[in-house]
């Protein structure tokens, strides 16, 4: 007899266009009320298209909270639980994301120049996201190797623009960085081993330190680039041959 084997998987829910669950005001509300309280939960709320720029998040609990096209500028969301959050095409520019967890997260098009995100646990879906001049160093984006029955997890950042990003001891491990536009970014002592950095822009970025070691380099551009003689494992990486150097 055959025995049918059912995979259940968890999926954001769909990007429609529906009514927020609350309005900024109730957000604000809720958030002054924590203050006195506990920590915010707002977990699994729908604040779609809210102008939330400059809010003290700090520490609340945001798991699943759809932030779709959202304005989150400026906004504090150190500490913050954002897990399965869908946070697509949202404006982050210059928010404060220290040590928060984006486990997960749909980040896809979001605006996060200039977005503090030292120490963030970051294994998420940045493609074609503006990460242009934000501080990334300490970044916790190393794939999840624990969950490799339901799929390797991983951050990709494909497309994305990270120019002038600080990304100084980073854990980009197995990252998607195809095509990226990382020139002049700060590397210093990353690790990209087993990364896919194919056709990515690395012009004058600062590698010194910097693990290579199953890098796929592909077709990428490193013209200009600073400690080259200091990056581990280069000789180990792939596609080698195919990459551009001075």
């Amino acid at each position: 007899m055959a025995v049918a084997v059912i995979c259940v998987l968890a999926l954001h829910p769909a990007d429609g266009l529906v009514a927020a669950d609350m309005d900024a005001q109730a957000v604000r509300q809720m958030l002054a009320a924590a203050e006195r309280q506990s920590r915010p939960d707002l977990a699994g709320k729908d604040l779609s298209g809210l102008d939330l720029a400059g809010l003290d998040f700090k520490g609340a609990n945001l798991a699943g909270v759809a932030f779709k096209r959202a304005n989150l500028a400026r906004a504090n969301l150190s500490g913050t639980n954002l897990d399965l959050a869908i946070m697509r095409d949202a404006d982050l520019e210059g928010a404060d994301l220290r040590g928060a967890s984006l486990f997960s997260t749909v980040l896809a098009g979001a605006n996060l120049r200039g977005a503090n995100l030292v120490g963030a646990r970051l294994v998420a879906n940045l493609e074609r996201a503006d990460l242009s001049g934000a501080n990334l160093e300490r970044l916790q984006g190393g794939a999840d190797m624990k969950n490799q029955p339901m799929g390797l997890m991983r951050l990709s950042m494909s497309k994305a623009k990270l120019a002038g990003a600080r990304l100084a001891g980073a854990d980009l491990s197995r990252a998607l960085l195809e095509f990226a536009d990382l020139s002049q970014a700060d590397l210093r002592g990353a690790n990209l081993m087993h990364a896919d950095l194919s056709a990515a822009n690395l012009d004058g970025a600062a590698l010194a330190g910097a693990d290579l070691t199953g890098t796929n380099l592909r077709d990428a551009r490193l013209t200009g680039i600073s400690g080259r003689d200091a990056i581990k494992g280069l000789d180990a990486a792939k596609n080698l041959a195919t990459a551009k150097f001075d």
